[in-house]
């Protein structure tokens, strides 16, 4: 009976949260209720107190459009954030009860909403794990031994990003990831033989996965908590649990619909689901307090479980100090003192090369100071210069090494890594070519969203990869990054600006990077230097006294600058590097207006879409359509980027600003 009133208490609880902002999805929240109540009473090691306890059980509820049943069960779990009064708040300005969840609230490990994504964190959340327990569990300390809980919806299992993810958890062997299908049969459109007829555990069990069924998933919950045990018996598997539920349980007239997938029940239907249930139409938000009773106990046990291990903690870092000190200094989220004061540089002398070249070396070398590295490519690690020296290839059995194989999953690959950035004292990398961020994007908006440390090292950045053609060339992408919050874009021209753009997303714990790395080879550029670069933007090469025109690029365009600068002796030139517009938007005004100050007209010049650059340029030379497929001498002429037609156009600007009052693109009046 416990079982049962706690049940019906979610049901109704949730149902309230979604009725009082007369806004939400009651229908999963409801039928998913006992999943919830097995997970949240009898089976997950968490604690209230300790809501970032390291070796606690994680939960993502990958369809997060149930977040009335998350934030009903962050509540009866005894979070100080999930009160009463917060849940009345669901869905309304600053309230932490946001219409889907949100990683930045106690008890949330994820962000999710986009359907699909969570689940695919989770892979990355349980990948993480497992690298742990490799690499700090010892014979006398098992300090790492978690499990990953997934809740999923059809929609979530539709997507193509959850089918990637599933594939690389299956090759991997990850046994401590348990998902569970909310099997409904509902979508918004109606009923799944709308457009959902495959036999979903026959798919997964060909990914690798060990799966199994429970028959009645409303009422039956000594077979839920069944499976669960039986999954966790399974340790070279990942687990996905078909739960035939029944959408919307308990409201007499919509359950089992897709009515009451995406909309408040309504007064009439929440009442007859109450008086079902045995409360009081009359009443909301109760919490019978046998309920509330049960899961306090339960709480308190994970407390204590939380309380000791930070007392093991204590015993492994004493009978371990090295492995042990490395640990705490990961999971503080800190960075080991004196990583970024020693550090390659670059001179004209040296030999040109490559950014993507160069960014290996570069990344090489940090790997060696920071055990927080963790990453790999989507099937490019010999094109993007990736792998990590110092290990070896992460595979079933191998969790201790850093080298990940993605396969060409480039989707899964960033979301994956999002969930890796979530664990907590990882800094994942993942690499592809720069326009197949295209297929990554949905995750790695979210990294921006979520404020993960995702490094996206992306190369072979523009038209000068040549005869590939158009299919590979970004053209739009360098605008599409930069237009979105919360994202570095870093296009480095030279090897002090690769190691400047290191240090950068390395340093900004609360912000992905995208690198854009070139194919070919560039010169290392006089003037640059990684302080200088650090600042996003900077005069690589000045004239005496005011400038009368300004011509600024980023990456491997920046280098066509000095030689126009060279070749207009009779005026006065600047040229200024600009690889992050974001770092430099930074800055403070006086020095922003010190590189592109008023009264002088400022000429853009680089091989991708003009977009954007109206906030510092007056006038550009870009691409504005779509790339070719030629050798790169003939790439460059076609779309004017050499030395001959930036003079040209440079020669144009200054005329058409001369006499005319310029103010920098800067002034403005906020």
């Amino acid at each position: 009976m416990a079982d049962e009133k706690a049940i019906a208490t979610i049901r109704t609880l949730s149902a309230d949260i979604v009725e009082q902002a007369k806004s939400g999805h009651p229908g999963a929240p409801m039928g998913m209720a006992p999943i919830a109540h097995v997970l949240f009473s009898k089976v997950m090691n968490y604690s209230s107190a300790d809501a970032k306890w390291m070796n606690r059980d994680r939960f993502v509820l990958s369809n997060g459009h149930a977040s009335a049943l998350l934030y009903s069960m962050l509540h009866l779990a005894g979070y100080k954030t999930w009160s009463l009064d917060t849940l009345k708040t669901f869905r309304q300005l600053d309230s932490a009860a946001a219409g889907h969840p949100e990683n930045h609230e106690e008890g949330i490990e994820v962000t999710t909403g986009p359907l699909g994504q969570g689940v695919s964190n989770a892979v990355g959340i349980a990948l993480a794990e497992a690298h742990y327990a490799a690499k700090y569990n010892t014979a006398d300390f098992k300090l790492i031994d978690h499990y990953t809980y997934v809740t999923v919806g059809d929609g979530c299992l539709q997507e193509g990003v959850s089918s990637e993810s599933a594939s690389v958890a299956g090759h991997l062997g990850l046994g401590k990831l348990i998902v569970l299908y909310d099997d409904n049969k509902i979508t918004i459109d109606g009923s799944t033989d709308l457009s959902f007829t495959e036999d979903v555990l026959a798919r997964y069990a060909a990914y690798g996965w060990h799966t199994s069924t429970v028959e009645n998933g409303d009422t039956d919950v000594a077979a839920i908590e069944k499976a669960i045990e039986e999954a966790k018996a399974v340790t070279d598997k990942p687990s996905l649990i078909k739960v035939s539920t029944v959408i919307g349980f308990g409201a007499p007239t919509k359950a089992g619909s897709h009515k009451v997938h995406g909309a408040p029940l309504g007064t009439d239907e929440l009442a007859a689901l109450k008086t079902k249930f045995g409360f009081s139409p009359e009443e909301s938000f109760v919490v019978p307090a046998d309920t509330q009773e049960l899961y306090a106990a339960y709480a308190k046990q994970g407390n204590a479980k939380a309380a000791a291990w930070n007392e093991l903690l204590e015993k492994y870092v004493a009978a371990n100090p090295e492995l042990g000190a490395e640990f705490k200094q990961r999971i503080s989220g800190e960075l080991p003192a004196g990583w970024d004061t020693d550090y390659p540089t670059f001179s004209p002398e040296d030999k040109a090369s490559s950014t993507r070249v160069i960014s290996g070396e570069i990344l090489n070398h940090f790997a060696t100071k920071l055990p927080q590295l963790f990453g790999g490519s989507a099937d490019l690690n010999p094109s993007c210069f990736t792998y990590l020296k110092n290990s070896k290839d992460v595979q079933k059995g191998s969790y201790d090494n850093l080298n990940i194989h993605y396969g060409v999953r480039e989707h899964a690959m960033s979301s994956i890594s999002n969930g890796l950035d979530s664990y907590g004292g990882v800094i994942p990398f993942c690499s592809t070519f720069l326009n197949f961020i295209g297929y990554a994007y949905g995750a790695v908006v979210l990294s921006a969203l979520s404020k993960h440390q995702v490094l996206y090292i992306f190369t072979h950045d523009s038209v000068f990869l040549g005869e590939d053609g158009p299919t590979h060339q970004p053209i739009e992408k360098y605008a599409l990054v930069r237009a979105t919050p919360n994202i570095n874009f870093i296009r480095p021209a030279d090897g002090n600006e690769v190691v400047a753009g290191y240090i950068a997303a390395l340093r900004a714990s609360s912000t992905p990077t995208v690198f854009s790395l070139s194919r070919q080879g560039l010169p290392q550029l006089k003037g640059s230097s990684v302080e200088k670069a650090l600042k996003g933007g900077y005069v690589l090469s000045d004239c005496e006294g005011t400038p009368e025109l300004i011509l600024v690029g980023t990456g491997s365009e920046t280098s066509l600058l000095p030689p126009v600068q060279e070749k207009l002796t009779s005026n006065k030139i600047r040229v200024v590097s600009l690889p992050c517009w974001e770092l430099f938007d930074q800055q403070s005004e006086e020095y922003r207006l010190s590189v592109f100050p008023d009264g002088v007209p400022v000429l853009s010049v680089e091989a991708a879409s003009t977009t954007g650059w109206g906030r510092y340029a007056h006038a550009s030379v870009g691409i504005d359509r779509f790339g070719a497929s030629a050798p790169g001498g003939q790439i460059k002429t076609e779309f004017g980027m050499n030395v001959e037609n930036v003079t040209a156009k440079a020669i144009a600007t200054l005329a058409f600003y001369t006499g005319k009052t310029v103010y920098s693109r800067l002034s403005t009046p906020f």
